[in-house]
Formats: structure tokens, sequence, C-alpha cells
């Protein structure tokens, strides 16, 4: 077969085809009289093989070398093909998240989009310093747009950066909440400690809402998290939570302080006092969670706590007694 009909018959232009001769890839085994290019059908067949290897993204050195060495592993070739096709998907899906970003923000003009495009490489950085400082540089009157700060809050590691993009948020004006609220149902327990921190530092019924529902999540730090800031907004639901915070000893004086804001409501304090006291009766033994809880009663109303007070004066455990003594005393 000449090489004008194998070229339609493939669709292989005779450029091309002429190319692969060249450099040896599909050789045709024939000529004709006059010097004309003539293929086999195993020349025909060894071309749909090479584009077929093409299609895969091969290069038509390695198509060669899959061709010709009988040694030459597929499965190598596939895996290779395999890790450079996700670093482009993963490039393109970067780009794409640019892209959006840059159309949320609705630039006016250049100026902005390139405002934009270079807050995103420096929360980009690998270093830590550019990432801060790009958080609290000058926006040179371009805000900041919410969704790119809540992307970086729920990826940030390191405890600097992660403050100061937390303080950005709160302040980026509305959306703030929405942009990083679905970090709170993430099956990743770090993104939903992080979102539950960015929301804690927003106001609003809102961000009230969506703490609330992590008050029931599955890890013990992102419900104490959020039981920390619900309880300094008023909400009662938080306190066995913070009650419990006191036994384990886990940011005890700040869930007592907040204990003590909400002990401002009558009802709520008769409630704080009877889980307090119960938490006493039942760990006899432990001095340490006795002293933290003894510790937490100076932050309830005095016509409340001076009565158990006055009793753990003259409690067993030398410890206790001598801080409930001082306490009774103050």
């Amino acid at each position: 077969m000449l090489i004008g009909e194998v070229a339609r018959r493939s669709g292989v232009s005779t450029r091309m085809l002429r190319h692969y001769d060249s450099l040896g890839l599909v050789r045709p085994t024939g000529r004709t009289v006059g010097g004309y290019r003539e293929y086999s059908a195993e020349d025909i067949r060894r071309i749909f093989h090479v584009e077929s290897l093409r299609s895969l993204g091969l290069s038509l050195r390695q198509i060669g070398r899959a061709l010709e060495d009988p040694a030459f592993a597929p499965s190598t070739l596939v895996a290779d093909l395999i890790r450079r096709t996700e670093d482009r998907l993963k490039r393109e899906q970067e780009l794409l998240e640019r892209l959006r970003t840059v159309d949320a923000s609705a630039p006016f003009g250049w100026q902005e989009v390139l405002r934009i495009v270079e807050l995103l490489h420096g929360l980009n950085s690998p270093d830590a310093a550019r990432r801060q400082q790009t958080v609290l540089a000058p926006t040179e009157d371009v805000p900041v747009p919410a969704e790119l700060l809540a992307g970086a809050v729920l990826a940030e590691s390191d405890p600097n950066v992660a403050g100061a993009l937390r303080w950005a948020l709160a302040r980026a004006g509305g959306g703030g909440v929405a942009s990083v609220a679905s970090g709170v149902y993430s099956a990743d327990v770090e993104i939903r400690r992080r979102a539950v921190l960015a929301i804690a530092e927003m106001s609003g019924d809102e961000a009230t809402t969506v703490l609330a529902d992590a008050l029931g999540d599955s890890d013990p730090s992102v419900r104490k998290h959020a039981a920390l800031a619900l309880g300094s907004r008023g909400a009662t639901a938080a306190v066995p939570i913070l009650v419990g915070m006191v036994v384990d000893g886990t940011n005890d004086v700040d869930a007592a302080e907040v204990l003590g804001t909400l002990s401002v409501d009558p009802e709520c304090a008769d409630r704080i006092m009877r889980a307090l006291v119960d938490e006493l009766a039942a760990h006899t033994a432990d001095s340490a969670v006795r002293i933290r809880l003894t510790q937490a009663l100076a932050e309830m109303p005095a016509n409340l706590a001076q009565g158990v007070l006055r009793q753990l004066a003259h409690d067993d455990d030398r410890s206790v007694a001598l801080i409930a003594s001082a306490l009774v005393g103050g």
C-alpha cells in the first residue's frame, strides 16, 4: 500500500509518516519500481501501535523504546505516565482555583486582578514568614476575598500564620462565616479544628449556629474549642463540655472563666454548681481534679459557692482544704 493510501486509511498525515520513517519508528518494508514507499499489513499495524501510544502522552523516543526493547517494562511506563498526568491535573486544578478566586473577587480592572494573583502567590508560598507577611501587609485598597482567606485558613498548619489569617478573615466583612463553614463538616479533623477556631473569632447568629453544630463533633479538641466560643456568647449548651474541660485539665482555667460568665444567669448558675459538686463527689480520690474543681468554684457567684467552699476547707485532701480556705477568706 502506498503512502497516500496509508495516510487516508490511518488518518496519519504523509508528513508524519515520513517523519516516522526518518526516526526509524515505522519504515515501510518495500519500495515500488519508482522508489515510492510501500507499506505491508505489518507496517500498518505498527503505525496504529505508534498512534495508540502517542494517545497516552508518550514521546516518540519513548514509543521507539517501547516497541524495540524486549526488556522494556510497560508497568514502569504506565506508572510514569500516571505520575505526570497527576502532576498536570494538579497544576490545572490549582489554576482553576486561582481563576475562581479572581472571579469571586469581581475585579473592576487589571490592577485588582494582579493584586489578587499576588496575594495567591504569597499565601501559597512554602515560607511561613512570607505567608504571614502577605496577610498583614497593606492591601492597596484591594480587599482580600473572604473565599481566598478561608481556603488559606483551612490549609494553614503554622500557628502564627493561622492566627493572622483568622484575624484577617474576621475582618473581611460579610461572607466570612459562610466561606469557612464547610470546614466544620470536613472528614479531616484538622480542617474542622481550624474552621472552628476561625469561626470562634467571628460574630453573629450564623457563627453561633455553626459552632453549635461543632459541639457534637467526634473529636474532643473540636468540641472544646466550640464550647469555649459558645460559652463566651452565653450559650448554656456548652456547660457540660466546659465542666468536662475543668475535670480533664484541658484549658481548665479558660473553661472556668467562661462558666463564671455563664453563671450571671441564676438558672444556669444553679446548673453549673450542681455539675461541679457532682464532679467533686465523683472524684474523691483524684487530688488534681478536685483542686481544679475547687478553683473553678471561685468563678461562681459567692452566694452559691461559699457554702461548698467552706465544706471543702475541711476536706481530707490538704491541698484542696488549703485552696478552699484561701478562697473563703478572700
